[in-house]
């Protein structure tokens, strides 16, 4: 960040060279002045950084703990509110003494994800704008915020600052504590400070691994109590696998490590480093769990698909599966890299660029791989089915992640993208739930109309009665009147569950509509053809 302003400089003199190449040539003066302004916006952009990093509020708390880490209170006072420091009759270091062992009773700073890294702080905790809640302090008797506030120094250099409202709220003595090393008996009077914080992280390890078996123990009582209760009274298998038992306990100890460390006496400077990994572990731990949850809904959505009759949504929930895991573990890498300390903004766009670019490289791929969700989600068709779509028609016999595959009549596979096949105008034969029948008969105008218009009634009612049609549409009507004939239009609808079964059904319907129409003085139009020989014409013809 401190090189912005000599880049943004450099780059507005590279603009006023290529303006110049362009031709527009400003004076010599204007040029000079607004290359000066730029310079001098440079240089006081350089001052205005804090040389504590307290420009932010996580910049603040994470050089405080870094101080007292190192024990330089003499450097952890810069980083205490100047005015109160000014004010009080106690020395500085006696101030941070004092403020470190409140830490270490009873304070919990925020972890750093939750802290504001921009220098305006967070403008949404409805506190004002100068002013930010980094943690709290909680004793026997008391609870109060710790703040930092928002300064500006004659240089006008600005930082933040724990608030001397915090460290006035300060209780004027403290209990002192033992740490938890020295609750288990393994401090000694001959031991170094160093030998004494090895002796601590170690009992800190200890009291992680107890919790870790304590909480494995609870949550692998609860899946059990949880599995025999619902067999016995569901009367259904158990779906959950035992492995999100170790998750959810990694999950339980995340959660309540914190509290405990403060209750045994763990120092904050500690509680800080085994709080970051705690994060880690706690996002690590969710992942997983999520993963495992993820598995058991798919496998469970698979499973249902078969047992549906749709094998053709497995390969699409398989793909969506793996989608979803990948940006689960994505989304947990990040969290991860930001608990240690990284820049999430900089990961956050990189992965945006990336995707952008992996888009617009495989758009035919994307945009299939979407039309096969289109085509599972809406489904058209399913496996087994017989559709027309486009000039094709012919049986599905796949439908996989980029295409899907279909067997026309003459016997031949037609595999179509299912970008272009979700967006075809489909037909399918199958989802029918009968066949229409639809036929002509012409009988020659040589017949009675009264016989013509009985056989049309009778022929109606047989259609309507018979017991290959149903009630849908049956109707018998002169649909045209052509001059050697009537055009007599037979309409029904015949239930089938395929195609096969309606030709057959088809076949005999006409049959028995031939054999009625025998009772009746009609006959049957052919096609005719008549020739007239004139031999007038061809012996003149021959004459000439």
């Amino acid at each position: 960040m401190r090189h912005l302003p000599m880049i943004k400089s450099t780059l507005m003199s590279m603009g006023l060279i290529l303006v110049l190449m362009l031709g527009i040539t400003p004076s010599f003066a204007t040029t000079a002045k607004i290359l000066s302004k730029e310079s001098a916006s440079a240089e006081e952009s350089v001052k205005a950084t804090d040389s504590f990093g307290r420009e932010t509020p996580r910049g603040t708390v994470q050089g405080f703990m870094r101080a007292i880490t190192s024990d330089d209170y003499d450097l952890a006072a810069n980083y205490l509110d100047g005015r109160y420091l000014a004010e009080t009759q106690m020395a500085n270091r006696d101030v941070v003494e004092h403020l470190v062992q409140t830490l270490d009773s009873g304070g919990r700073l925020f972890p750093d994800l939750q802290l504001s890294d921009a220098p305006e702080g967070n403008l949404s905790d409805n506190l004002p704008r100068e002013v930010d809640k980094v943690g709290e302090i909680q004793l026997m008797n008391e609870r109060f915020d710790i703040l930092v506030t928002r300064r500006e120094s004659d240089e006008g250099v600005v930082f933040w600052q724990i608030s001397g409202q915090t460290l006035e709220q300060l209780p004027s003595k403290v209990a002192q504590t033992k740490t938890l090393a020295e609750q288990l008996n393994l401090v000694r009077d001959d031991m170094d400070n160093h030998q004494k914080q090895w002796l601590e992280v170690l009992a800190v390890i200890l009291l992680v691994v107890a919790m870790c078996l304590i909480f494995y123990v609870a949550v692998w009582l609860l899946y059990m109590i949880s599995k025999f209760l619902y067999t016995n009274i569901r009367k259904k298998p158990y779906r959950v696998t035992p492995s999100v038992i170790m998750p959810l306990a990694l999950i339980f100890v995340a959660m309540l490590l914190p509290e405990v460390m403060v209750r045994v006496g763990v120092p904050l400077t500690l509680r800080s480093s085994f709080g970051r990994i705690k994060d880690i572990v706690a996002w690590g731990a969710t992942a997983w769990l999520v993963l495992r949850l993820l598995d058991s809904v798919f496998r469970r959505a698979e499973a249902n698909s078969l047992k549906r009759g749709r094998p053709e949504q497995v390969s699409i929930l398989n793909l969506l599966r793996k989608i979803a895991k990948v940006f689960m573990v994505i989304l947990a890498i990040i969290i991860i890299f930001g608990n240690l300390g990284f820049d999430l903004t900089t990961g956050i766009a990189a992965l945006g660029v990336g995707g952008l670019a992996l888009a617009f490289g495989a758009q035919k791929t994307i945009e299939n791989l979407i039309g096969s969700v289109v085509v599972v989600a809406d489904r058209p068709v399913h496996v087994g089915d017989y559709c027309k779509f486009g000039t094709y028609e012919g049986t599905v016999i796949d439908i996989g992640i980029r295409s899907t595959r279909i067997r026309t009549l003459n016997r031949t596979i037609v595999t179509v993208p299912n970008g272009e096949f979700s967006a075809l105008q489909i037909e399918n034969f199958t989802a029918r739930d009968m066949f229409w029948f639809l036929h002509n008969l012409f009988i020659k105008r040589t017949a009675d109309l009264a016989e013509v218009e009985r056989m049309i009634a009778d022929l109606q009612d047989f259609l309507a009665s018979h017991s290959l049609t149903n009630d849908e549409w049956n109707q018998a009507w002169i649909k045209e009147l052509r001059q050697d004939c009537y055009v007599i239009e037979m309409r029904a609808y015949i239930p089938a569950s395929g195609a096969q079964e309606f030709y057959d059904k088809q076949s005999q319907l006409i049959l028995q509509v031939l054999k009625f129409l025998e009772n009746y003085q009609v006959e049957h139009a052919l096609p005719s053809q008549t020739v007239v020989l004139d031999d007038k014409n061809r012996l003149n013809q021959s004459d000439s």
